[in-house]
Protein backbone atom coordinates (compact mmCIF):
# COMPACT_ATOMS: atom_id res chain seq x y z
CA UNK A 1 0.00 0.00 0.00
CA UNK A 2 1.32 3.14 -1.53
CA UNK A 3 1.54 6.21 1.05
CA UNK A 4 1.79 9.91 0.27
CA UNK A 5 5.15 11.28 1.20
CA UNK A 6 3.68 14.41 2.36
CA UNK A 7 0.56 13.91 4.03
CA UNK A 8 0.60 9.94 4.56
CA UNK A 9 -2.76 9.56 2.75
CA UNK A 10 -3.06 6.08 0.74
CA UNK A 11 -2.57 6.76 -2.87
CA UNK A 12 -4.39 5.23 -5.45
CA UNK A 13 -5.14 7.05 -8.49
CA UNK A 14 -2.43 6.67 -10.85
CA UNK A 15 -0.84 9.14 -13.51
CA UNK A 16 1.16 6.93 -15.90
CA UNK A 17 3.32 3.26 -15.39
CA UNK A 18 6.46 3.27 -17.63
CA UNK A 19 7.50 0.01 -17.35
CA UNK A 20 10.62 -1.31 -15.86
CA UNK A 21 14.01 0.98 -16.55
CA UNK A 22 17.50 1.79 -14.67
CA UNK A 23 17.83 5.14 -12.75
CA UNK A 24 18.22 7.94 -15.40
CA UNK A 25 22.09 9.12 -14.68
CA UNK A 26 23.21 5.83 -13.89
CA UNK A 27 25.68 5.68 -16.95
CA UNK A 28 27.17 2.28 -17.71
CA UNK A 29 30.89 2.12 -18.19
CA UNK A 30 33.00 -0.08 -20.49
CA UNK A 31 33.73 -2.12 -17.71
CA UNK A 32 30.37 -2.76 -16.56
CA UNK A 33 28.83 -3.88 -19.98
CA UNK A 34 28.83 -7.46 -19.63
CA UNK A 35 27.29 -7.00 -15.90
CA UNK A 36 23.67 -7.05 -14.64
CA UNK A 37 21.87 -3.39 -14.50
CA UNK A 38 19.01 -3.08 -11.70
CA UNK A 39 16.28 -2.15 -13.09
CA UNK A 40 13.32 -0.20 -11.23
CA UNK A 41 9.43 -0.21 -12.16
CA UNK A 42 8.53 3.86 -12.92
CA UNK A 43 5.11 4.55 -11.76
CA UNK A 44 3.84 7.75 -10.73
CA UNK A 45 0.61 8.55 -8.99
CA UNK A 46 -1.18 11.24 -7.41
CA UNK A 47 -2.60 11.74 -3.94
CA UNK A 48 -5.87 12.74 -3.77
CA UNK A 49 -5.76 14.39 -0.63
CA UNK A 50 -3.14 17.19 -1.38
CA UNK A 51 -2.64 16.91 -4.94
CA UNK A 52 1.56 15.80 -4.86
CA UNK A 53 2.41 13.95 -7.76
CA UNK A 54 4.77 10.99 -6.65
CA UNK A 55 6.83 8.27 -8.10
CA UNK A 56 6.51 4.94 -6.11
CA UNK A 57 9.52 4.21 -4.88
CA UNK A 58 11.63 1.17 -5.40
CA UNK A 59 15.18 2.22 -5.02
CA UNK A 60 17.32 4.38 -2.61
CA UNK A 61 18.55 7.90 -2.27
CA UNK A 62 21.68 7.27 -2.76
CA UNK A 63 21.86 5.10 -5.27
CA UNK A 64 20.48 7.64 -7.78
CA UNK A 65 22.97 10.23 -6.04
CA UNK A 66 26.18 8.97 -6.20
CA UNK A 67 30.12 9.87 -5.99
CA UNK A 68 30.26 9.95 -9.57
CA UNK A 69 26.97 11.38 -10.41
CA UNK A 70 27.70 12.73 -14.14
CA UNK A 71 25.10 15.70 -14.39
CA UNK A 72 26.94 19.16 -14.62
CA UNK A 73 24.78 22.10 -14.80
CA UNK A 74 27.88 24.62 -16.75
CA UNK A 75 27.84 22.51 -19.85
CA UNK A 76 24.23 24.39 -20.64
CA UNK A 77 24.93 27.92 -21.96
CA UNK A 78 21.63 29.21 -21.89
CA UNK A 79 21.43 27.37 -18.17
CA UNK A 80 24.42 29.31 -17.03
CA UNK A 81 23.03 32.91 -18.78
CA UNK A 82 19.97 31.91 -16.84
CA UNK A 83 21.74 31.55 -13.95
CA UNK A 84 23.70 34.83 -14.28
CA UNK A 85 20.44 36.64 -15.00
CA UNK A 86 18.69 35.23 -11.71
CA UNK A 87 21.82 36.44 -9.44
CA UNK A 88 21.37 39.95 -10.55
CA UNK A 89 18.21 39.97 -10.17
CA UNK A 90 18.18 38.71 -6.49
CA UNK A 91 20.84 41.06 -5.49
CA UNK A 92 18.89 43.97 -7.24
CA UNK A 93 15.44 42.75 -5.68
CA UNK A 94 16.47 42.00 -2.40
CA UNK A 95 19.28 44.64 -1.90
CA UNK A 96 22.36 41.62 -1.38
CA UNK A 97 25.89 42.83 -0.71
CA UNK A 98 28.76 42.35 1.22
CA UNK A 99 26.93 41.77 4.09
CA UNK A 100 24.70 39.14 3.06
CA UNK A 101 24.81 35.41 2.77
CA UNK A 102 23.52 33.38 0.25
CA UNK A 103 23.03 29.64 0.20
CA UNK A 104 22.25 27.89 -2.61
CA UNK A 105 20.99 24.05 -2.31
CA UNK A 106 21.64 21.72 -4.83
CA UNK A 107 25.00 23.58 -6.06
CA UNK A 108 25.90 21.18 -8.11
CA UNK A 109 29.22 22.03 -9.89
CA UNK A 110 29.26 26.48 -9.08
CA UNK A 111 27.31 27.09 -12.23
CA UNK A 112 25.53 29.87 -9.93
CA UNK A 113 27.01 30.73 -6.94
CA UNK A 114 30.38 31.82 -9.13
CA UNK A 115 28.20 34.79 -10.07
CA UNK A 116 27.61 36.05 -6.22
CA UNK A 117 30.84 35.12 -5.34
CA UNK A 118 32.11 37.27 -8.54
CA UNK A 119 30.16 40.12 -6.45
CA UNK A 120 31.75 40.19 -3.48
CA UNK A 121 28.69 38.66 -1.59
CA UNK A 122 29.48 35.77 0.76
CA UNK A 123 28.36 32.27 -0.44
CA UNK A 124 27.82 28.63 0.55
CA UNK A 125 26.71 25.67 -1.55
CA UNK A 126 25.26 22.38 -0.48
CA UNK A 127 25.96 19.39 -3.04
CA UNK A 128 25.65 15.82 -2.10
CA UNK A 129 27.74 14.66 -4.87
CA UNK A 130 31.71 14.43 -4.84
CA UNK A 131 32.16 14.70 -8.27
CA UNK A 132 30.00 17.92 -9.11
CA UNK A 133 31.40 19.31 -5.54
CA UNK A 134 34.83 19.16 -6.39
CA UNK A 135 34.36 21.03 -9.36
CA UNK A 136 32.55 23.73 -7.24
CA UNK A 137 35.56 23.93 -5.30
CA UNK A 138 37.85 24.55 -8.60
CA UNK A 139 35.77 27.48 -8.77
CA UNK A 140 36.39 28.87 -5.38
CA UNK A 141 33.25 28.06 -3.65
CA UNK A 142 32.99 27.17 -0.27
CA UNK A 143 30.79 23.73 -0.45
CA UNK A 144 29.19 21.40 2.19
CA UNK A 145 29.30 17.74 0.87
CA UNK A 146 25.73 16.80 2.44
CA UNK A 147 21.86 15.95 1.91
CA UNK A 148 19.91 19.30 3.19
CA UNK A 149 17.39 19.16 5.82
CA UNK A 150 16.64 20.48 9.14
CA UNK A 151 19.48 18.74 10.88
CA UNK A 152 22.38 20.09 8.25
CA UNK A 153 20.71 23.80 8.48
CA UNK A 154 20.72 23.67 12.43
CA UNK A 155 24.14 22.90 11.65
CA UNK A 156 24.40 25.69 9.66
CA UNK A 157 22.62 28.46 11.90
CA UNK A 158 24.74 27.02 14.49
CA UNK A 159 27.86 28.16 13.21
CA UNK A 160 26.40 31.91 11.99
CA UNK A 161 25.63 30.69 8.64
CA UNK A 162 22.38 31.99 8.08
CA UNK A 163 20.95 32.91 4.97
CA UNK A 164 19.67 36.39 3.66
CA UNK A 165 18.73 34.08 0.38
CA UNK A 166 18.53 30.46 -0.43
CA UNK A 167 18.61 28.98 -4.26
CA UNK A 168 16.81 25.73 -4.74
CA UNK A 169 17.34 25.04 -8.42
CA UNK A 170 15.51 21.55 -9.74
CA UNK A 171 16.04 19.61 -6.59
CA UNK A 172 12.61 19.90 -4.81
CA UNK A 173 10.91 17.40 -6.99
CA UNK A 174 14.07 15.59 -6.53
CA UNK A 175 14.08 14.93 -2.57
CA UNK A 176 12.79 11.92 -0.91
CA UNK A 177 11.69 13.39 2.24
CA UNK A 178 9.83 16.92 0.66
CA UNK A 179 8.76 17.84 4.26
CA UNK A 180 11.81 17.71 5.86
CA UNK A 181 13.34 19.29 3.37
CA UNK A 182 11.32 22.23 3.19
CA UNK A 183 11.25 22.45 6.83
CA UNK A 184 14.83 22.85 6.68
CA UNK A 185 14.94 26.45 4.71
CA UNK A 186 12.21 27.54 7.26
CA UNK A 187 14.95 27.29 9.88
CA UNK A 188 17.84 28.53 7.52
CA UNK A 189 16.53 31.63 6.77
CA UNK A 190 16.68 35.08 8.54
CA UNK A 191 13.82 36.56 9.80
CA UNK A 192 13.96 38.64 6.71
CA UNK A 193 15.56 36.38 4.35
CA UNK A 194 14.15 34.63 0.97
CA UNK A 195 13.48 31.25 -0.55
CA UNK A 196 13.74 30.55 -3.88
CA UNK A 197 12.78 27.20 -5.63
CA UNK A 198 12.81 26.86 -9.04
CA UNK A 199 11.20 23.78 -10.52
CA UNK A 200 9.24 22.19 -13.95
CA UNK A 201 5.62 22.65 -13.67
CA UNK A 202 3.39 19.74 -12.94
CA UNK A 203 0.90 21.84 -15.28
CA UNK A 204 3.16 22.11 -18.58
CA UNK A 205 4.34 18.54 -18.03
CA UNK A 206 0.22 17.13 -18.19
CA UNK A 207 -0.78 19.73 -21.02
CA UNK A 208 2.67 19.00 -23.08
CA UNK A 209 2.78 15.14 -22.30
CA UNK A 210 6.68 16.03 -20.78
CA UNK A 211 6.41 12.12 -19.81
CA UNK A 212 10.21 11.94 -20.09
CA UNK A 213 10.97 13.96 -17.45
CA UNK A 214 9.60 11.43 -15.54
CA UNK A 215 12.61 8.94 -13.83
CA UNK A 216 13.06 7.60 -10.59
CA UNK A 217 15.30 10.38 -9.31
CA UNK A 218 12.56 12.46 -9.71
CA UNK A 219 10.55 11.57 -6.51
CA UNK A 220 7.89 14.39 -6.76
CA UNK A 221 6.20 16.76 -9.82
CA UNK A 222 5.06 19.82 -8.55
CA UNK A 223 2.17 22.18 -9.07
CA UNK A 224 2.04 25.50 -7.45
CA UNK A 225 -1.05 24.20 -5.71
CA UNK A 226 0.66 21.37 -4.11
CA UNK A 227 4.18 23.25 -3.24
CA UNK A 228 2.04 26.34 -1.32
CA UNK A 229 0.53 24.17 0.82
CA UNK A 230 3.44 21.78 1.81
CA UNK A 231 5.20 24.74 2.48
CA UNK A 232 2.84 26.25 4.98
CA UNK A 233 2.53 23.09 6.82
CA UNK A 234 6.16 23.05 7.24
CA UNK A 235 6.98 26.80 7.83
CA UNK A 236 7.69 28.85 4.96
CA UNK A 237 4.48 31.05 3.24
CA UNK A 238 5.02 31.72 -0.48
CA UNK A 239 4.63 35.45 -1.55
CA UNK A 240 5.59 35.33 -5.13
CA UNK A 241 5.90 33.15 -8.21
CA UNK A 242 7.39 33.79 -11.42
CA UNK A 243 6.65 31.19 -14.44
CA UNK A 244 10.01 30.80 -16.52
CA UNK A 245 10.69 29.10 -19.70
CA UNK A 246 13.26 26.56 -18.81
CA UNK A 247 13.19 22.73 -18.60
CA UNK A 248 10.09 22.86 -20.74
CA UNK A 249 8.32 25.61 -18.11
CA UNK A 250 9.32 26.32 -14.69
CA UNK A 251 8.23 28.13 -11.84
CA UNK A 252 10.54 30.48 -9.72
CA UNK A 253 8.52 30.16 -6.31
CA UNK A 254 9.01 32.93 -3.62
CA UNK A 255 8.84 32.15 -0.02
CA UNK A 256 9.57 33.53 3.31
CA UNK A 257 9.32 32.46 6.88
CA UNK A 258 5.48 31.76 8.02
CA UNK A 259 6.70 33.10 11.79
CA UNK A 260 8.17 36.25 10.88
CA UNK A 261 7.34 37.40 6.96
CA UNK A 262 5.76 40.58 6.06
CA UNK A 263 6.14 40.81 2.11
CA UNK A 264 2.45 40.62 1.03
CA UNK A 265 1.41 38.05 -1.75
CA UNK A 266 1.63 39.26 -5.58
CA UNK A 267 -1.23 38.93 -8.16
CA UNK A 268 0.94 37.07 -10.25
CA UNK A 269 0.63 34.26 -7.15
CA UNK A 270 -2.88 34.30 -6.64
CA UNK A 271 -3.82 34.38 -10.50
CA UNK A 272 -1.46 31.29 -11.22
CA UNK A 273 -3.28 29.92 -7.96
CA UNK A 274 -6.33 30.52 -9.93
CA UNK A 275 -5.45 29.58 -13.02
CA UNK A 276 -4.62 25.95 -11.49
CA UNK A 277 -7.53 26.07 -9.50
CA UNK A 278 -9.44 26.49 -13.16
CA UNK A 279 -7.76 23.73 -14.81
CA UNK A 280 -8.74 21.22 -11.98
CA UNK A 281 -4.98 20.34 -10.40
CA UNK A 282 -7.00 19.72 -7.75
CA UNK A 283 -9.41 16.91 -9.02
CA UNK A 284 -9.04 13.26 -10.19
CA UNK A 285 -10.43 14.00 -13.89
CA UNK A 286 -7.46 15.89 -14.69
CA UNK A 287 -5.05 13.38 -14.75
CA UNK A 288 -6.89 11.22 -16.99
CA UNK A 289 -5.70 9.89 -20.06
CA UNK A 290 -2.31 10.65 -20.02
CA UNK A 291 -1.08 7.32 -20.42
CA UNK A 292 -2.42 6.93 -23.89
CA UNK A 293 -1.21 10.17 -24.89
CA UNK A 294 2.20 9.35 -23.79
CA UNK A 295 2.11 5.81 -25.92
CA UNK A 296 0.82 7.58 -28.70
CA UNK A 297 4.00 9.58 -28.60
CA UNK A 298 6.22 6.54 -28.15
CA UNK A 299 4.72 4.34 -31.15
CA UNK A 300 4.87 7.53 -33.39
CA UNK A 301 8.71 7.65 -32.38
CA UNK A 302 9.19 3.91 -32.59
CA UNK A 303 7.83 3.96 -36.38
CA UNK A 304 9.41 6.90 -37.71
CA UNK A 305 13.02 5.55 -36.47
CA UNK A 306 12.28 1.95 -38.14
CA UNK A 307 11.06 3.56 -41.50
CA UNK A 308 14.74 5.76 -41.48
CA UNK A 309 16.29 2.16 -40.84
CA UNK A 310 14.80 1.09 -43.64
CA UNK A 311 15.20 3.97 -46.10
CA UNK A 312 19.34 3.51 -44.95
CA UNK A 313 19.24 7.10 -42.91
CA UNK A 314 21.96 6.93 -39.88
CA UNK A 315 19.97 8.54 -36.80
CA UNK A 316 22.66 9.75 -34.01
CA UNK A 317 21.28 11.18 -30.90
CA UNK A 318 22.53 14.58 -29.00
CA UNK A 319 22.17 15.25 -25.52
CA UNK A 320 22.79 11.81 -23.29
CA UNK A 321 20.10 13.55 -21.04
CA UNK A 322 17.95 11.57 -17.96
CA UNK A 323 14.99 12.39 -20.23
CA UNK A 324 16.57 10.95 -23.51
CA UNK A 325 17.17 7.79 -21.22
CA UNK A 326 13.76 7.67 -19.84
CA UNK A 327 12.29 8.00 -23.45
CA UNK A 328 14.75 5.83 -24.81
CA UNK A 329 13.72 2.97 -22.42
CA UNK A 330 9.95 3.27 -22.49
CA UNK A 331 10.40 3.22 -26.09
CA UNK A 332 12.59 -0.19 -26.50
CA UNK A 333 14.78 2.39 -28.21
CA UNK A 334 18.48 0.01 -29.01
CA UNK A 335 21.49 0.75 -30.51
CA UNK A 336 20.41 -0.75 -33.47
CA UNK A 337 17.65 2.72 -34.91
CA UNK A 338 20.06 5.23 -32.43
CA UNK A 339 23.93 4.55 -32.90
CA UNK A 340 25.53 6.44 -30.82
CA UNK A 341 24.89 9.81 -28.85
CA UNK A 342 27.06 13.20 -28.58
CA UNK A 343 27.42 14.60 -25.20
CA UNK A 344 29.67 17.79 -24.26
CA UNK A 345 30.48 16.24 -20.76
CA UNK A 346 33.68 14.52 -20.57
CA UNK A 347 32.32 12.86 -17.62
CA UNK A 348 29.84 10.92 -20.11
CA UNK A 349 31.97 10.32 -23.23
CA UNK A 350 33.12 6.64 -23.58
CA UNK A 351 29.99 5.48 -21.29
CA UNK A 352 27.20 3.97 -22.38
CA UNK A 353 23.39 4.87 -21.26
CA UNK A 354 21.47 2.84 -18.82
CA UNK A 355 19.34 0.67 -20.23
CA UNK A 356 19.71 1.08 -23.89
CA UNK A 357 24.01 0.87 -23.16
CA UNK A 358 23.49 3.16 -26.63
CA UNK A 359 27.21 4.48 -26.54
CA UNK A 360 28.02 8.10 -25.73
CA UNK A 361 30.77 9.72 -27.94
CA UNK A 362 31.98 13.85 -28.45
CA UNK A 363 31.00 15.85 -31.01
CA UNK A 364 33.85 15.38 -33.73
CA UNK A 365 31.91 11.78 -34.45
CA UNK A 366 29.08 14.49 -35.96
CA UNK A 367 31.77 16.01 -38.57
CA UNK A 368 33.11 12.50 -39.11
CA UNK A 369 30.38 10.36 -40.09
CA UNK A 370 27.85 12.32 -41.12
CA UNK A 371 24.79 11.31 -40.00
CA UNK A 372 21.23 12.54 -42.14
CA UNK A 373 19.50 12.35 -38.83
CA UNK A 374 20.15 14.16 -35.12
CA UNK A 375 17.56 13.23 -32.75
CA UNK A 376 17.72 15.88 -29.96
CA UNK A 377 16.82 14.06 -26.46
CA UNK A 378 16.50 17.53 -24.05
CA UNK A 379 14.26 19.10 -26.20
CA UNK A 380 13.51 21.97 -23.85
CA UNK A 381 17.20 22.97 -24.74
CA UNK A 382 16.54 22.14 -29.06
CA UNK A 383 16.87 25.47 -30.13
CA UNK A 384 20.31 26.17 -28.34
CA UNK A 385 21.53 22.68 -29.79
CA UNK A 386 20.17 23.34 -33.12
CA UNK A 387 22.11 26.70 -33.06
CA UNK A 388 25.08 24.97 -31.63
CA UNK A 389 25.43 22.58 -34.96
CA UNK A 390 24.27 25.14 -37.48
CA UNK A 391 26.95 23.17 -39.66
CA UNK A 392 25.31 19.71 -40.37
CA UNK A 393 22.64 21.52 -42.39
CA UNK A 394 25.88 21.64 -45.00
CA UNK A 395 25.74 17.86 -45.41
CA UNK A 396 21.48 18.22 -45.07
CA UNK A 397 21.21 16.85 -41.73
CA UNK A 398 17.60 16.94 -39.90
CA UNK A 399 17.00 17.72 -36.34
CA UNK A 400 14.33 15.59 -34.87
CA UNK A 401 12.81 15.92 -31.11
CA UNK A 402 9.77 13.41 -29.84
CA UNK A 403 7.79 15.85 -27.14
CA UNK A 404 4.99 16.86 -26.91
CA UNK A 405 4.96 15.43 -30.68
CA UNK A 406 7.34 14.27 -33.22
CA UNK A 407 9.36 17.33 -34.99
CA UNK A 408 11.58 17.27 -38.11
CA UNK A 409 13.11 19.82 -39.43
Amino acid sequence: MMKCRHCEAVVTLRLIDLGTSPPSNSYVTEAQLNSPEKWYPLRVFVCARCWLVQTEDFTQFSELFSGDYAYFSSYSSSWLAHAERYVADMVRRFGLDASSHVIEVASNDGYLLQYVRNRGIPCTGVEPTASTATAARAKGIDVVEEFFGVNLADRLVAQGRSADLTAANNVLAHVPDINDFVAGFARILKPNGVSTFEFPHLVQLIEHCQFDTIYHEHFSYLSLTAVSAIFERYGLSVFDVQELPTHGGSLRVFAQRKDVGVRPRTQALESLLGRESKLGVAAEKYYAGFEQRANRIKNELVRYLIACKREGKRVAAYGAAAKGNTLLNYAGVRSDLVSWVVDRNPAKQGKYLPGCRIPIVDESWLQRERPEIIFVLPWNLRDEIVEQLSYVRKWGAKFVSAIPELSVT
